[in-house]
């Protein structure tokens, strides 16, 4: 029972940072103005001979792409006036190694989402509302363990986040299609590395502010459920001494 108790808890701490990140990128992801930015800042038209109308339109297509059922990407764009598939096999294959990652990442979050709600739900009913001031502390834990991978993976990004990309890629793919070069293919072309840095950088932050408030409010709660157990103790003990006096 102790390690089943240890177990469902070590699984909450697991799912709140992963409930929180997974749900920041996975709205970013889906976010136009992340593009928009991004081929506005990096004046990706004018390095890829596309017109921003058609860039939007193909990221549309990529992320559309992300929740199909879609085995391979077909991108189709006006390229100088000529419409064409203007991804490579290397960069489709490697875009549907891309489309395995995000589709994973989507479950997580899912799954951690409901993990969340029913471990609540199940403690609070169970206990009957007894059990909300060591809910909030697991809460107020798991927020601290969010922040705390935040810093540290945004400290390794600022040293060098050209080496947290690559360890990121040696890591979720198992070949080297994600290997391209920016003068011969579109993919890397139209998303350089300080686009996905700007993206980490936009994450983190949402997953900070979250966080925060997360430790905040489960802190507030602590705070107040040790002083109803204080107060409760406080009554206990007068209680007792007035009734011994009788």
């Amino acid at each position: 029972m102790q390690i089943l108790k240890l177990l469902s808890i070590t699984l909450l701490f697991i799912a709140v940072p992963l409930a929180l990140i997974g749900t920041n990128t996975r709205i970013l992801i889906n976010s136009p103005f992340l593009y928009e930015y991004g081929f506005d800042k990096y004046e990706i038209a004018a390095k890829t001979g596309i017109e921003r109308k058609d860039l939007l339109h193909a990221s549309e297509q990529i992320t559309e792409y992300f929740s199909n059922r879609e085995e391979l990407l077909e991108l189709k764009v006006p390229v100088n006036g000529i419409r064409r598939n203007i991804y490579s096999e290397r960069e489709v294959l490697h875009m549907k190694d891309v489309k395995n990652l995000v589709v994973g990442l989507y479950r997580f979050q899912e799954v951690s989402i409901a993990y969340i709600v029913i471990f609540s739900t199940l403690i609070l009913v169970i206990t009957r509302g007894k059990f909300v001031g060591k809910l909030a502390k697991y809460f107020l834990m798991s927020g601290i363990l969010t922040l705390t991978i935040i810093v540290i993976t945004g400290l390794l990004s600022a040293i060098s986040f050209e080496s947290v990309f690559l360890m990121f890629h040696l890591i979720s793919f198992s070949n080297d299609l994600w290997q391209l070069d920016p003068s011969r293919h579109y993919l890397i072309a139209m998303f350089p590395q300080n686009f996905f840095f700007d993206a980490t950088v936009a994450i983190a932050i949402a997953t900070i502010f979250e966080a925060l408030l997360l430790t905040l409010l489960s802190s507030y709660s602590v705070r107040l459920w040790l002083g109803k157990r204080f107060a409760s103790i406080q009554y206990s003990v007068k209680t007792l001494l007035s009734s011994k006096n009788l």
